[in-house]
């Protein structure tokens, strides 16, 4: 369930007194898409390079990403993450990993579009070893979105599992890849509670204790995100802003990712589970435009009991 508020009525045409945050915060995708050509039309002008030139920062990097659609934000996320300054192997490994197979097709498509080459080449450029072809192959396999899984071939999925890990001296990390990257998430959430009663330990506790690196983080997001992404994406924010300093970066991913998504369970799973507000923690870590602005895309907060 998305927290972004839209007015019921679009105005396509920006007026100089008009906020950047009051306008751009409150209109989803579409409308923004409008709002852009509207722009252009009338001013002879890209707005995101009107932004650009106009805000700095944090607030300028959220703002522009905000104004793209779901796929070319996670296209340039992802771009970004394998190709700048700084190789951010979480970043790219997440948006991969925490996506579904209809969302990742569209945003294969839109990263060739926009950046002239094949997402694939660019992991293959950057990653290495399990954690390359864990990539490779949860954009490429098709993955069943929905459903009800399978509870015999969970189990045997399981064992599986645990005679490539556990069971065995070393690890069969082919086994692994096979499994968390060819099962939708609902078979997968079967496969962990399978796990658990067969042999009386998490799946999440063996991928822990069998995997490490860049490898074992991707193959943790899949599993929590087959769980629930509302409570994996609550603790990726907490963990962005707990302790000494904030981490931006997640923040503003995490924040302008999933507004549009699924926010309003997010904000449940961060309350439920640090008994505290979302929008509070925000609020208490950032400052001027670019606290606005994400205070905006996150939303009031409800009582939740």
């Amino acid at each position: 369930m998305a927290s972004l508020t839209v007015p019921p009525v679009l105005t396509v045409r920006v007026r100089q007194h008009d906020g950047v945050i009051s306008i751009l915060a409150h209109r989803d995708s579409a409308q923004r898409a409008l709002i852009q050509r509207e722009y252009r039309a009338v001013f002879n002008q890209d707005l995101a390079r009107r932004i650009a030139s106009e805000l700095s920062g944090h607030h300028k990097r959220a703002m522009l990403l905000w104004i793209l659609d779901p796929a070319a934000r996670d296209a340039t996320i992802l771009k970004q993450a394998l190709t700048g300054d700084i190789t951010d192997l979480r970043a790219a490994t997440e948006i991969v990993c925490s996506r579904t197979p209809s969302q990742l097709h569209i945003m294969r498509q839109t990263y060739r579009a926009r950046f002239g080459c094949h997402v694939e080449h660019d992991v293959t450029e950057r990653t290495s070893g399990d954690h390359q072809r864990l990539l490779l192959a949860y954009l490429a396999i098709p993955r069943c979105e929905g459903g009800a899984a399978d509870q015999a071939a969970a189990a045997l999925d399981a064992r599986d599992l645990y005679r490539a890990g556990e069971r065995r001296l070393g690890t069969d990390e082919r086994a692994f890849i096979r499994v968390f990257s060819e099962r939708g998430w609902a078979h997968l959430a079967a496969v962990a509670r399978a796990y658990r009663h067969m042999y009386d330990r998490s799946l999440e506790e063996a991928v822990k204790g069998e995997t490490s690196g860049s490898f074992g983080f991707g193959l943790l997001t899949i599993l929590r995100c087959a769980d629930s992404p509302a409570r994996y994406f609550a603790k990726v924010l907490h963990k962005a802003m707990k302790g000494l300093g904030t981490s931006d970066s997640a923040l503003i991913r995490v924040v302008v990712t999933r507004a549009e998504i699924d926010m309003q369970y997010i904000k449940a799973e961060y309350h439920r589970m640090y008994n505290g507000s979302l929008a509070d923690a925000i609020h208490s870590e950032t400052s001027g435009n670019y606290r606005t602005f994400l205070l905006s895309l996150v939303g009031r907060d409800r009582a939740y009991y």
